[in-house]
């Protein structure tokens, strides 16, 4: 399978990224084992997490879905053959957002602690505090670096100014450089990172790993009306896209689905990975038949006909 390079990084990676916001949550451990087997037998590689999945759901703390993905490296002994991702910078109980220079080293210490290893392959920034001056956070990272206990460093919810900022702190101080870039990207929500962020990422050689990649299954064509949201934990999250714009979207993947023999959310992971600035999507499955879905985008190559359809339905 084709590999990625992840920024000027060393990382290399396929195609897609399954995201592990499930783990704890809608999938349980025995069922996250298995999801995780299959992807990796697919020959994928990257599993993108955060200490705070899934402290959202009551009775959790955070940590469960790094947890999770520890116990199936260590039974799996496989380490070696995967890359890990994950993030700080969320409200662990604390009260706010933290980015500062002595969260993000206890952070990274309870990550490892939790995935069961000594490093972490790609550490992103998950939320922004703009409080803490962008050189704090980057020290951090500069010792966790140096330490050995990360590898490289990528940015998720960062403002456009600071994100530039961090780069120029980077290069003058000679910090770890922000190697990706994880927004919220797809084919309903394209405005605000074509606009804000693509341009930057192109000039910069950031690589976008997006996240919502499947707008949180609206895209899967689960949802078509306000009596669908009942459907799953997640429906409630949904109703935004609901409106004229949303339903013309869909009405362009059953149609691009329905040319290629494949379903809607294949499509809508393909538009992703066939967008210049995308190394990859990342995006959960709870099933095999699901993960079975995403799986198949890769092998799907959208011509120009298509592209057009899809870009036009999801124009704003």
């Amino acid at each position: 399978m084709t590999k990625r390079r992840l920024g000027k990084s060393d990382i290399e990676i396929a195609s897609l990224i399954f995201g592990g916001n499930v783990f704890g949550w809608t999938v349980d451990e025995k069922q996250s084992f298995a999801l995780l087997d299959d992807f990796t037998a697919a020959g994928f590689n990257c599993i993108d997490t955060a200490d705070s999945y899934s402290r959202w759901v009551p009775g959790n703390s955070g940590g469960e879905s790094e947890r999770i993905i520890g116990k199936w490296m260590k039974a799996r002994n496989n380490r070696d053959k995967v890359i890990i991702a994950t993030k700080a910078g969320s409200d662990m109980e604390q009260g706010h957002k933290d980015v500062s220079r002595a969260y993000i080293l206890k952070a990274a210490e309870d990550s490892l602690k939790r995935l069961q290893t000594d490093y972490i392959d790609l550490y992103q920034t998950h939320w922004d505090n703009e409080e803490t001056p962008v050189d704090e956070t980057l020290e951090a990272y500069d010792i966790l670096v140096k330490q050995g206990k990360v590898k490289w460093i990528g940015a998720s919810n960062l403002s456009p100014e600071r994100l530039r900022g961090s780069l120029e702190v980077s290069k003058s101080k000679g910090y770890p450089t922000y190697q990706t870039l994880q927004p919220e990207y797809n084919l309903y929500d394209r405005e605000k990172f074509e606009k804000l962020y693509q341009p930057f990422c192109v000039e910069n050689n950031i690589s976008v790993i997006s996240y919502y990649s499947l707008a949180s299954g609206f895209l899967t064509g689960k949802y078509r009306s306000e009596a669908d949201l009942a459907k799953s934990k997640r429906g409630g999250g949904i109703k935004k896209y609901l409106d004229e714009r949303g339903l013309r979207i869909l009405k362009a993947l059953d149609e691009i689905s329905a040319k290629y023999n494949t379903t809607p959310a294949s499509i809508a992971l393909a538009w992703l990975m066939a967008q210049p600035t995308i190394a990859a999507p990342i995006a959960s499955a709870t099933s095999a038949e699901q993960l079975k879905a995403l799986i198949n985008a890769v092998n799907i190559v959208l011509d120009n006909d298509a592209i057009s359809v899809l870009n036009t339905a999801s124009s704003y």
